[in-house]
């Protein structure tokens, strides 16, 4: 560990200084938190949620990594950074097996427009995946260290109970934050391990069991872009106010507005005209996008057997035929089912011509 600091410098930090690995702290498997502070003693002054690049010596020439910021402001002597090897992963098997305390390395920002202090609301609901999960810890420990009794609502998805990164240190929280509710799931539960929480992709029916005022929250969302990509069509199948969204790719955070990608999600329109032929019966019924085959087969007088209506049990799986619909699921239907045409009648939505076999 590095000698302590005695006097801090009254200067914020600044990246024209390179910053000294204070500490490394294991979390899981391929995950640990690196601690850094500042040769001169300056503090730290960023928002919570923001990224910092850093400039790796690997073997065979430096390369330059972002990674979101997993400590808060609220502490500003020292920032930290929790990174996850994948498996083509360079700079941060670099960083697992070499990075150690008393090493100094550049390092540029912090950056990034992902906080929920640019966008303040009496409610949040935050959602990751994965190492996702590092911007919403460091706003959440912003709460927690503020005194604002901020109303989060946290979801956390991961693979299994033992690769969820903070879990003991968001437990600690809850247990004397009243403002803060914590849910997980996970893929598979450990070997040998009870698990008493959410199993299985995080769902819409997940998704109103945690937060049953979701469209009352200002979401922030953050974590590989399929996972993200189901939270947002989840989002706008349930109506939700696409404006208060906000989302960050731990694989490429965005450092000002105007980098922003634009979200090009299907939005199924209720003003756009749609058509579905029901080929077995020979019956063809005009709609629009925000009809679903379902109802739209019921009010033309023809039977789809269905259950639930949420896209979970799968009763009302029918065969398409041509054209395309939006289906967002609750995991009724297999990724095989999909490819052969097949869809779910409760949750689908055509977009144009679309044909079925009923």
């Amino acid at each position: 560990m590095a000698k302590p600091r005695l006097n801090w410098a009254s200067e914020p930090w600044n990246d024209a200084e390179p910053l000294e690995c204070a500490m490394v702290v294991p979390e899981t498997a391929d995950t640990a938190t690196f601690t850094f502070c500042a040769p001169s003693g300056a503090w730290f002054d960023y928002q919570p949620g923001q990224f910092v690049t850093l400039d790796l010596p690997v073997p065979g020439g430096n390369v330059q990594r972002t990674y979101t910021i997993s400590s808060s402001p609220s502490r500003p002597l020292s920032i930290s950074v929790t990174v996850k090897a994948q498996a083509d992963s360079v700079g941060t098997r670099w960083m697992l097996d070499h990075l150690r305390p008393g090493m100094r390395l550049k390092a540029y920002g912090p950056s990034g427009i992902f906080s929920f202090h640019r966008h303040p609301a009496k409610k949040y609901l935050f959602i990751s995946a994965g190492s996702g999960i590092t911007p919403m810890m460091s706003m959440t420990t912003w709460a927690w260290d503020s005194g604002q009794v901020s109303d989060i609502v946290f979801v956390h998805a991961a693979r299994r109970p033992s690769e969820i990164i903070f879990r003991k240190v968001l437990e600690q929280f809850v247990d004397r934050y009243p403002g803060l509710q914590l849910y997980f799931t996970v893929e598979e539960p450990d070997t040998f391990g009870a698990w008493p929480g959410y199993r299985g992709r995080l769902s819409q029916i997940m998704l109103g069991l945690m937060a049953p005022d979701y469209l009352d929250r200002e979401v922030f969302c953050c974590g590989p872009e399929p996972f993200m990509q189901s939270v947002r069509e989840m989002l706008i199948a349930l109506g939700y106010d696409m404006d208060r969204y906000h989302q960050e790719s731990f694989g490429a955070p965005v450092a000002t507005e105007a980098d922003a990608p634009v979200l090009d999600d299907v939005i199924p329109d209720e003003s756009a005209g749609a058509e579905i032929t029901f080929a077995v019966s020979g019956v063809t019924a005009a709609c629009s996008e925000t009809d679903t085959v379902l109802a739209v087969a019921k009010q033309s007088g023809l039977n789809i057997p269905s259950g639930c209506t949420f896209g979970l049990c799968g009763t009302c799986k029918v065969r398409k035929t041509s054209g395309e619909v939006h289906m967002v699921h609750n995991g009724g239907i297999s990724d095989e089912d999909i490819e052969e045409g097949w869809i779910l009648a409760c949750c689908s939505n055509p977009m144009g011509k679309v044909t079925v076999e009923v």
